[in-house]
């Protein structure tokens, strides 16, 4: 499965969402999105990086941003995520986990030491005209938000 490189159109999607509408990649053209694939909602990592989204939602649209989690979750578990960790941003479900694979987030990973197939926790920016300018797999929950602001030079 291909990681996607700066430079790489964004493969599109349209993915059901916490709120029970849909969203589309394209339809946000013009915009800079940061999507997030993170692996399962209501896990204490994933709790930890969507929150730490959360916490800095507000600077990164005023710089210009848009954000969007993705997971393989079913839109009902999303929703009760998005309540319980008082997320505003969109939340969609890949339950076929067909994005996450187009997008190199899903595949072979090292868990607690074994090789094991999942989502790999990825964040990838793309640019107003559809390309991709920032690919991070394999990144931590932890810290993850802190380093995407230094690197898109927000902090």
């Amino acid at each position: 499965m291909a990681r996607l490189a700066p430079g790489d159109l964004a493969p599109d999607f349209t993915l059901p969402t916490a709120d029970g509408g849909s969203l589309t990649l394209s339809s946000l053209r013009g915009h800079r999105v940061v999507v997030f694939f993170f692996p399962a909602a209501m896990t204490p990592g994933c709790t930890k990086e969507a929150c730490d989204f959360e916490d800095s939602y507000a600077s990164l649209q005023a710089a210009g941003y848009t954000v969007v989690g993705i997971s393989p979750d079913p839109v009902e578990r999303l929703a009760e995520f998005a309540e319980s960790a008082a997320l505003t941003y969109p939340l969609a479900s890949d339950a076929d986990r067909a994005v996450l694979g187009s997008w190199g987030a899903y595949g072979e990973k090292k868990l607690y030491g074994k090789t094991v197939e999942g989502v790999i926790r990825s964040t990838v920016v793309v640019g107003p005209d559809g390309t991709v300018e920032v690919a991070q797999y394999n990144v931590k929950a932890t810290g993850h938000v802190a380093k995407l602001r230094r690197d898109l030079g927000l902090d």
